[in-house]
């Protein structure tokens, strides 16, 4: 091996840690912002705003945000060729904003961040039932660990399951089949295009009960929806950053930070200790996913049809 070649590896190894870094630390501040969200969503809920309200508004001053990066794309958002695609993704997306805002108004945010971590596992089932794709047993096995997380989590032995887990978990179920709807897309669909009809949808299916019930914000309460329509941008944007930067491998564990995030927040903001069965339920949910997310490295390396 020539000295050149060497020191061409090497030069490539030195940028795909200094990339998976850099994609990890952006990882890490969506983290943080997702979580700023949620604490914003919760103090909503302690005011006469409801949900959908907040939807309506996010939705609207998100779309605003957006017009100066339509304009420089020139881009007309609803010209596409995957109308139906959009469409369903953006209905899915709605439903899992309208329910994950719901849970975290009444549940201890690290419990319901510890539920959003099932989403993997949801897409594992979602890619057997509408991709096709094979599904070994250790990863199924993995995903049964997942569940059993959940059930730890909810503890459904202590009575009845409060609605609000039920609507955390069906936040998972939606966000994991719009992950597997993304699959259809073409690599040149863009992303501004997806977040427009996310936007137009999610505020259209909520625009109805938000009017019947709509309460004038206050000043305040006008600077936490806008904090809800800000940082909810800009964490996703920081997302696909990150995962376009680092392999996804390395960088995806970084998003576990957010329970961190979330049961810290919960104590300062809320008086919310997590109690012995969030953080059980918490270790199976995580660890499942992580072997998850290590076994599709692997077979994706390796080019093998059995997942």
């Amino acid at each position: 091996m020539s000295e050149t070649t060497v020191q061409t590896a090497a030069h490539e190894a030195a940028r795909v840690r200094h990339d998976n870094l850099s994609g990890a630390g952006f990882v890490v501040a969506a983290a943080v912002g997702f979580t700023v969200v949620s604490v914003l969503v919760k103090a909503l809920g302690q005011t006469e705003i409801d949900v959908f309200q907040i939807t309506v508004i996010r939705s609207v001053l998100g779309l605003c945000l957006l017009l100066p990066l339509f304009w420089r794309a020139r881009l007309v958002p609803w010209r596409t060729q995957h109308l139906k695609i959009h469409l369903a993704r953006a209905g899915l997306g709605g439903t899992a904003v309208l329910t994950g805002y719901y849970a975290f108004m009444k549940l201890p945010l690290a419990e319901v961040t510890s539920i959003s971590f099932t989403v993997p596992l949801f897409v594992t089932v979602a890619a057997v039932i509408f991709l096709g794709e094979i599904v070994g047993w250790r990863r199924w096995s993995a995903t049964a660990m997942g569940f059993a997380g959940v059930l730890v989590v909810a503890r459904p032995f202590d009575g009845a399951v409060e609605l609000a887990t039920l609507l955390a978990v069906g936040m998972a179920v939606c966000i994991a089949f719009s992950v597997v709807l993304l699959k259809r897309f073409p690599a040149r669909e863009s992303q501004l295009t997806m977040l427009f009809f996310f936007l137009v949808i999610s505020g259209l299916m909520a625009i109805g009960p938000a009017i019947s019930s709509w309460h004038q914000p206050s000043t305040d309460e006008w600077l936490l929806l806008g904090g809800v329509a800000v940082m909810g941008l800009i964490s996703q944007a920081l997302v696909i950053r990150g995962f376009r930067l680092g392999e996804a491998s390395f960088v995806a564990p970084f998003d576990y930070v957010r329970l961190l995030f979330a049961g810290a927040a919960g104590v300062f903001f809320f008086a919310e200790v997590p109690d012995g069965w969030t953080y059980a339920g918490s270790v199976l949910i995580i660890g499942s996913t992580l072997y998850i997310a290590r076994r599709e490295a692997i077979l994706a390396k390796q080019g093998s049809a059995e997942r």
